[in-house]
C-alpha cells in the first residue's frame, strides 16, 4: 500500500508539474501544446476538475467549442465544491438563448448587422464564459454584456459606432460599456481584427502575415553566403 500510496503521489507531482505547463502555454497562445499538456495531466489524475476546466479553456482558444464542451462535462462531473461555479456551466448546456444572447440577437439584427457578425458575438460570449474558469460572474445586467460584445465586435469588422452610441441603444452608462470591454479584450486577448471574429472578406491581418513571411525570406536570402 505504501509503494502504491507513493505513485499516486508521484503521478500527481508530476500531473501539477504538466497542468502548469499547460497554463504557461496557455498564455503564450501554444494551444495544441497547451491541450496535449493537459491531456497527460488528465492521464495521470482523472478525477482533477481543474484540469477538466484549463483543458476547456485551451480548447475555446483553439476554436474547438464541441471538446471544450465536452472538458466542461467532465469538470461539472468532478467538481464537488463550488456549486456555484457548476450552475453556471450547466447553463452552457442548454437549448435556449440565455439573457445577454437574446439581447445581442435583437439589437444587433435591428441594426442591419449581419447574421455572421451576431454569430460572431455568441461565439465570443460562449468562449469567455469558458475562459473565466473559476473568476466570478456578474450578469444581473445582461443590457451591460451585450452592449460591450456588440460594440467588440464592431470594432473588430470596421463598423464602429461611439461607446456613447451604442450606450444609448442598450440603455447603459459610457463607463459601465468601458469597464465590460476591457473585460472582454483583457481576458480573451482580443486584437484588431481578431480571426476568431471578424467576419469581412478580406483581413488586414492577412497582409501583415504575408509581409513577415515575405521579410523572412528576404532576411534568409541577405544572411545566406
Amino acid at each position: 500500500m505504501a509503494q502504491s500510496r507513493g505513485i499516486v503521489a508521484a503521478d500527481r507531482a508530476k500531473a501539477e508539474q504538466l497542468n502548469e505547463e499547460g497554463l504557461e502555454q496557455y498564455e503564450q497562445w501554444e494551444t495544441d501544446a497547451a491541450i496535449k499538456s493537459f491531456e497527460q495531466a488528465i492521464h495521470l489524475v482523472p478525477d482533477d476538475s481543474d484540469f477538466y476546466l484549463n483543458m476547456a479553456r485551451a480548447l475555446a482558444r483553439s476554436g474547438d467549442y464541441e471538446r471544450a464542451l465536452r472538458a466542461l462535462g467532465e469538470f461539472i462531473r468532478y467538481e464537488k465544491e463550488d456549486t456555484a461555479l457548476v450552475e453556471r456551466f450547466e447553463a452552457l448546456f442548454a437549448n435556449a438563448l440565455d439573457s445577454v444572447e437574446r439581447l445581442i440577437t435583437s439589437k444587433m439584427t435591428k441594426a442591419g448587422l449581419s447574421l455572421e457578425k451576431v454569430g460572431a458575438a455568441i461565439q465570443m460570449w460562449l468562449e469567455f464564459r469558458i475562459t473565466l474558469g473559476r473568476r466570478p460572474l456578474n450578469i444581473r445586467k445582461p443590457e451591460v454584456w451585450a452592449a460591450a460584445l456588440d460594440y467588440t465586435i464592431r470594432k473588430i469588422n470596421f463598423q464602429e459606432l461611439t461607446q456613447k452610441q451604442i450606450s444609448v441603444v442598450y440603455g447603459i452608462s459610457e463607463r459601465a460599456l468601458r469597464m465590460r470591454f476591457r473585460d472582454l479584450v483583457e481576458t480573451l486577448d482580443i486584437m484588431p481584427c481578431d480571426y476568431r471574429y471578424f467576419r469581412g472578406k478580406d483581413n488586414p491581418l492577412d497582409k501583415l502575415v504575408e509581409a513577415a513571411i515575405i521579410l523572412e525570406k528576404l532576411e534568409e536570402r541577405f544572411q545566406k553566403p
